[in-house]
Parts: structure tokens; C-alpha cells; sequence
């Protein structure tokens, strides 16, 4: 796992903080293990894990103005400098504006701001810490900072309503260490905190100005090949080095994998029936020159992009996608490998893996992505996040009624009133849609807090249940219904703005508040899939959510998003402008049946040893859930209940992370020798506590 740690404290004390690393309270010096100095006192920046040396950059005007960058980057030193001239005047924006995906540090004098993202893949913690303010890029060091208990009620949150920012807010699953929202900025003065906010959003009184579809579509395609450019022209690493000779003579993909048990050397790309990781690897092959080949950059004339299909023998149902990614992988400049899975690689069959910074539903599925990118390139694209930024979330419709767009909604309602069969859907759609748009926010929390308290819990049949369920400001999760009383009455006092914290209106339209809840929440299990299915000395790229391109999809209007086949429409489109035109037939189809198809079949396959999972959870020790009521619902699922799996995923998730968080020996710090011996961190569910139990000891 790589992060950027650093801390702001209230006076200058460049004898207190040095390169030696940090004084806390008790007056221990502590820095991060396995960590690079970027700047010193009296406010520290590091970067720790395995950065290339060109993902970490750092500009100076002076000793007291400099900014870091570290991430995939497209500005030039020249760009930093003059984005840092223009941080001293208090312009902000313009540092999240480049392309790719990065975090930008910014200190002047001794203010320090630190940005994150719009999507939420990059997200800034922070922490009050040594009479200042801790911040980094993962949660987990900051908890270990301050030796944090974990936060229960939080943890209660992201199962009852994870696509719920008010149950969520702003806290993490340890206790005093916070996030920042998505489209903020960490602002430190001193070690004073501000959170301020760089993006302005759609109001919910005043409708957007109408955007030209084509022209928004062109920005799209713009900012995608930009961002897939940018990965292009980035100094290609061959795992093992620090400097990039290229690939090893006399070895193929194959040799060379064998031989360093790491990635292949170059770029990648995932390529299957889906339209989004197909048009990143048709855009990646298609940039520039000669068939794959990156100029100027060491990947060997005339090597093909490495586009790679993984094929689930464990599942049927596929092979049409199968023989669309046969029909893609024509084009020479790509190599084709079709990576075979078995039950194996099915969701649930291994559980074992790293521990990530937070939680996620992703960890059950880890293996199975693992097994398709070890046989990716050193460099791989991936297509997450795109169904997030270009598809219309359900609530869009109360944001066209809003607009009085009524005959937008035509199509979609015709596409569900197809699916579902029944003459009633219209009806049922344009009341659910009318009542929303005439709902406030705060009468939309208090009626979850009440289903939550009182725990009831419709099951969403179809795609016109799941279309009428997310016509809603917030509702329940699908593992809502498996935790205890105590835990979803504790949600509800979060919801109903209990400790003091009022809960406001988020000053946007349902349609679109609602599509940056669900982004966000998907680039936070991105994150957490990353670590946990992570190839050493490889990189997966994510083009969809980089500021860029999330701002470019935002332009696109409500009326083209709601249509049935946008995002395909739309990438095609993108392709064509490209250069791309011979598409097979087919392309873009949903491809959703068979991922659930394997959840199901995962589930029935590890029955016995998920159930042995919850004989003992940590989860009942906490008061979460009821191990028994959880074994029920997995054997019914096992045996074909149609239960909402994705909820179990959430609850086995969960455990596994709260299991691998008690085996953790050690800490993210060190410097002296109360830091230095292993420190187990662990649960004590009298206290809820993490690492309560190795302390007192």
C-alpha cells in the first residue's frame, strides 16, 4: 500500500520536527516505516511504500513554497510552478484540473493544503494529533498515530446505509480519525483545520443551462484520451528497477513474467464485453504510432498492448461476451491472453489476502481479480467507475420532472415497462419520481431513520423494484436487515443528526446528489480492491475517475443520461472520434447476469466454510449482528434464496476485515522503542476498542 503522510503543527519547532520525524505529546519522536522525506520541519511530508521515482515530484519556488504531487500527473514541472504561484493567491481549483489521478500537497509559508479528488479513489484523512493536525492518503496510519479505537457506529453505518453520506459523514472506521468529502480540500494553517470545498454544485432551485449533447460527449472523448495519453507518456517501469531500461532481450511476456514472478513490462488493459475497459484498450492501443508501441519509452518496438479476458469455466452465460472480446482483440495492435478461472477463482472461494485500510465488499472477490491481473501488464487499464459517471442513477428522473422534462422520461419508462411486463410501471414510476422531487432532504433522512428503527425492509424485485427503491433521497442497505436492533437504532440517533450535528440539506437536486453518493462509494471499494488484490510493482489505472473525466461526464445532460444504452452510445461515440469504428455486434450489451451468476455460485460453493466463518464472529461480539441469524441466511442463499447477495458481501466482507485487523502485528511507525515492538491491534467488545487489549498487557 502506498501513502502521503504528513502534519501541521501550531508553532514553528523546526528542533521539535525534522527529518528524525515527529514529537507527539509524550514527547516520542516517530516517523513512518519505510518512508521518503519530501520536505522537513517545521510542517513534514513523506511518502511511504513503493513509489516509482516519477509518480513522486516535487517543485520549489523557495524553502517556504513548494508543492508535491505524487500519482500519475500530466502537468509539467513548469505547470506545478505556476499552479503554485497561483495556491499563494488562494486559487485552488486549478490544482485538481490536470489530467490523471494524483494528490496534490501545497504548502506556502505555513499554510498546507492537501487535495483530494471528485470521485473519492484518492481520498485525505486527518486527525488532531501533538497539538496540530495529522493528515495522509490512508486511514489506518492515522489510527495507528494516535492508537485509535475502532468506531462501531460507523462500522453500523456502511452496513445499514452505505450510500447514505449523513449516516456515514465524515468519520472512518476508527475512532478521531476523519475524511474529507469528495471535491475538498484540507486546509491547515499552523495546525488549525479548514475544509473547504472546490467544486460548485448543482442547485437544487436553479436547473444547470442547457449543455449541447454532442459538444458534452466531445469533452468526454477529450478528457478519456487525455487521461489515457497521460498514462502513455509516463516513464514506463520495469518491475525490480528504479530505472527503466526496457524489456529484457531474447524473452517474450511469458519468459519475462516467469522469470520476475511480477507483471509484464508495459501497458494493458482489460478487455471484454463491457464497452468501458474495451474502449480504454482500443484508446490505449490506438495512441500512438506504430501497433502498441510507446515511442520513446523503452516498451520495445512493435510490442502490442497486452488486452487481457478472463474466462470463468466455473459459469455460464458469457461466451457471447467472450466472442465480442475474440472480435476486439483482431486488431494487431493488441495481444490477446484469455485467463482461465475455476471454482477456484469463484467470489468467496479464498478469503485469505492482505489487510486493507478500510473495509469494502470487494475483499471477497479480491482473489478472483487477483488471478486475472497477474497476468496483466506492469501498467493496466481497468473500466471501474464508468457505469458510476456516465449512467443515470434512477433519481435523475425527479431531477428531469423538476426541470418539467416529462417527455425524457418516455424511453425509460417504455425500457422498465418492457422489462417488467405490467401496463401499471408508468404510473408507478411518474408517482415515485413526483414524490421525490417534492420531498426535502431532511423528510427524506427522517423517513430511513424511521424504516431503520422500526426495520422495515422491501424487498426490491427486478429492475422496476430496484428503480422505484432508489427513487428515494437515502434507503436502506442490503445487509441493513441482518444486523441487530441496537446496532440499526444506533444508525437512526446518526441519521436524526444525534451528538450535536444537525443534519442539512445537501444543497442539490436527489437525482444528482444521490449519483456522487453512489460514485463515491464505488471508488472507495476501487481503492479497497486495489490493495487487497494488489500485483507487486504493478499499477491499475483508472481513467473514469479522474478529475478530469468525472468533470467531463458531469457536463453530459440529465435527458441523454436516462436514455436505455447511453453508455454505450456515448463510448461509441468516443471510439468513432477516435478513430474507432469497426465495433462487433453486440457491443456494450450489460453484462451484469454473469457476475451474479458467479456470486451465487461462490456462495453455494464455500456454504460450509462461510458458515463456519460465523460460528464465532467478530461481528456478534460487537453487537452488529446475531451469528445465527447470519448462518441462516447464508445456507438459504446457498441453496438458491433470492436474497440480496450483495448484502452478504458486505457482512463477510466485513468480517474478514475485522479478523485480519486482529492479526495485525506491528505499526505503521517507528522511532522509539515503545513504537518499535509489535503491537497487536485487536477488538475488546466490552470497549469496542482497537489494540485496548495489547496495550493494557
Amino acid at each position: 500500500m502506498r501513502w502521503l503522510v504528513g502534519w501541521s503543527s501550531t508553532v514553528a519547532r523546526a528542533s521539535a520536527v525534522g527529518s528524525a520525524g515527529a514529537t507527539g505529546h509524550d514527547g516520542e519522536t516517530v516517523h513512518p516505516v519505510g518512508s521518503q522525506l519530501l520536505w522537513g520541519d517545521p510542517d513534514p511530508l513523506w511518502a511511504v511504500g513503493d513509489w516509482r521515482p516519477d509518480e513522486v515530484r516535487v517543485v520549489k519556488a523557495d524553502a517556504e513554497n513548494r508543492i508535491a504531487v505524487l500519482g500519475t500527473c500530466g502537468a509539467s514541472d513548469e505547470e506545478l510552478r505556476v499552479g503554485l504561484f497561483a495556491a499563494r493567491g488562494g486559487a485552488l481549483r486549478h490544482l485538481t484540473n490536470w489530467s490523471g489521478s494524483y494528490t496534490a500537497v501545497v504548502q506556502v509559508g505555513r499554510r498546507v493544503t492537501v487535495c483530494g479528488d471528485l470521485a473519492g479513489a484518492r481520498p485525505v484523512f486527518y486527525t488532531p494529533w501533538a497539538g496540530g493536525t495529522a493528515y495522509a492518503t490512508a486511514a489506518l496510519p492515522l489510527a495507528d498515530l494516535i492508537e485509535a479505537n475502532l468506531d462501531f457506529g460507523h462500522l453500523a453505518a456502511m452496513l445499514a446505509a452505505p450510500d447514505v453520506p449523513a449516516a456515514v459523514h465524515d468519520s472512518t472506521p476508527y475512532e478521531g480519525v476523519r475524511r474529507i468529502p469528495p471535491g475538498h480540500t484540507l486546509v491547515l494553517r499552523a495546525g488549525a483545520r479548514e475544509i473547504a470545498g472546490y467544486e460548485p454544485v448543482a442547485s437544487l432551485a436553479v436547473a444547470a443551462p442547457p449543455t449541447d449533447p454532442a459538444i458534452a460527449v466531445d469533452a468526454v472523448r477529450d478528457a478519456l484520451v487525455e487521461a489515457v495519453r497521460t498514462r502513455l507518456s509516463a516513464p514506463r517501469h520495469v518491475p525490480g528497477t528504479d530505472v527503466d531500461p526496457g524489456p529484457v532481450p531474447g524473452m517474450g511476456p511469458a519468459e519475462r513474467r516467469a522469470a520476475r514472478g511480477t507483471p509484464v513490462p508495459g501497458i494493458g488493459a482489460d478487455l471484454s464485453g463491457g464497452p468501458a475497459s474495451g474502449t480504454l484498450a482500443l484508446l490505449a492501443a490506438g495512441l500512438p504510432g506504430a501497433p502498441g508501441t510507446v515511442l520513446g519509452h523503452g516498451t520495445g518496438a512493435g510490442e502490442r498492448l497486452l488486452a487481457v479476458t478472463f474466462n470463468d469455466l466455473a459459469v455460464r452465460g458469457h461466451e457471447a461476451e467472450l466472442e465480442r472480446a475474440g472480435t476486439l482483440a483482431a486488431n494487431p495492435r493488441l495481444h490477446h491472453v484469455v485467463v482461465a478461472g475455476g471454482e477456484e477463482t469463484l467470489p468467496y472461494a479464498d478469503l485469505e489476502g492482505p489487510l486493507t485500510d478500510e473495509p469494502g465488499p470487494s475483499l471477497v472477490t479480491a482473489a478472483r481479480h487477483r488471478a486475472r491481473l497477474v497476468s496483466g501488464s506492469a501498467d493496466h487499464f481497468t473500466g471501474y467507475g464508468a457505469r458510476q459517471v456516465l449512467d443515470a442513477h434512477p433519481a435523475r428522473l425527479a431531477d428531469l420532472l423538476m426541470d418539467r422534462k416529462r417527455r425524457h422520461l418516455v424511453r425509460p419508462v417504455a425500457a422498465l415497462t418492457k422489462a417488467d411486463g405490467s401496463v401499471m410501471v408508468p404510473a408507478r414510476v411518474y408517482g415515485a419520481a413526483r414524490k421525490l422531487a417534492r420531498t426535502p432532504y431532511r423528510t427524506g433522512v427522517d423517513v430511513l431513520a424511521e424504516q431503520l428503527l422500526h426495520r422495515r425492509f422491501e424487498d426490491a424485485g427486478g429492475a422496476v423494484g430496484a428503480s422505484l427503491a432508489a427513487l428515494s433521497w437515502a434507503r436502506p442497505g442490503p445487509a441493513a436487515r441482518w444486523l441487530t436492533g441496537e446496532a440499526l437504532a444506533e444508525v437512526s440517533v446518526r441519521l436524526q443528526g444525534g451528538g450535536g450535528r444537525p443534519i442539512v440539506g445537501p444543497g442539490q437536486r436527489p437525482g444528482d446528489f444521490r449519483a456522487r453518493a453512489a460514485l463515491a462509494r464505488h471508488a472507495a471499494d476501487v481503492r479497497v480492491l486495489e490493495q487487497a488484490a494488489e500485483i507487486r510493482f504493478q499499477r491499475l489505472h483508472t481513467p473514469f475517475l479522474d478529475n478530469q473525466v468525472v468533470r467531463a461526464c458531469r457536463e453530459l445532460p440529465e435527458a441523454l443520461r436516462v436514455q436505455p444504452g447511453a453508455r454505450a452510445a456515448i463510448l461509441r461515440t468516443v471510439l468513432e472520434g477516435a478513430g474507432v469504428a469497426d465495433l462487433p455486434s453486440g457491443w456494450g450489451a450489460p453484462s451484469h447476469a454473469s457476475s451474479t451468476a458467479a456470486a451465487r455460485t461462490g456462495v453455494r460453493v464455500a456454504a460450509d466454510s462461510l458458515v463456519s466463518l460465523f460460528d464465532t464472529p467478530l461481528l456478534a461480539q460487537a453487537g452488529l449482528v446475531e451469528a445465527r441469524v447470519v448462518r441462516k441466511a447464508l445456507r438459504s442463499a446457498a441453496e438458491g434464496a433470492p436474497l440480496p447477495l450483495d448484502g452478504l458481501a458486505d457482512l463477510v466482507s466485513l468480517e474478514l476485515w475485522l479478523r485480519r485487523l486482529l492479526a495485525r502485528r506491528g505499526t505503521c511507525w517507528t522511532g522509539t522503542p515503545a513504537r518499535q515492538r509489535a503491537v497487536p491491534a485487536g477488538i475488546v467488545p466490552q470497549g469496542r476498542a482497537l489494540g485496548a487489549a495489547a496495550r493494557q498487557s
